[in-house]
């Protein structure tokens, strides 16, 4: 029986190292701190944000919830760590529902702030989870599960 390579090593420093909640907290805190150089004044533009909000947090608590049912590490710093692969629940929609619901939730608090540079926050945001936590947690899923995580990557999208 061939054994399974072990975890790949991260691509960079930063790969791993910054846990996601600390990067939303980081990214808030700048969103908040951007300059009003691009005011965004929508109607509704508050009921918009409180919506987005709402499906942010849901995808996020959907998907704690499902880590936690199947008993694996909701840890992100050491995806290798995990003991079963979820694709069941909000996860047959999303491969990352708690990263998609981290940037939801950036994209509401920019825009019920107003601020047109938030936008701009919120790509950087998710290019940095793209790089240097999603791309090496699945390398390492990739390792530990093998042809199941391929045929889940190619029933599910990585962000939606």
């Amino acid at each position: 029986m061939p054994t399974r390579p072990p975890s790949p090593q991260p691509s960079s420093w930063l790969s791993l190292r910054v846990p996601p909640l600390a990067l939303f907290a980081l990214f808030a805190a700048a969103i908040w701190l951007l300059p009003d150089l691009l005011p965004i004044r929508l109607p509704g533009a508050g009921m918009v944000a409180a919506v987005l909000a709402a499906v942010g947090g849901g995808f996020c608590l959907a998907g704690v919830l499902e880590f936690r049912r199947a008993r694996t590490t909701v840890n992100p710093v050491n995806p290798a760590s995990s003991s079963a692969l979820v694709v069941r629940g909000v996860y047959r929609l999303t491969r990352n529902p708690m990263y998609l619901g981290f940037a939801l939730l950036l994209l509401a608090f920019a825009l019920g702030l107003g601020k047109l540079s938030g936008l701009l926050a919120v790509t950087v945001f998710m290019a940095y989870l793209q790089h240097f936590q999603i791309r090496p947690e699945e390398a390492a899923l990739r390792a530990r599960f093998g042809p199941a995580f391929d045929r889940y990557c190619q029933q599910v999208r990585r962000w939606l």
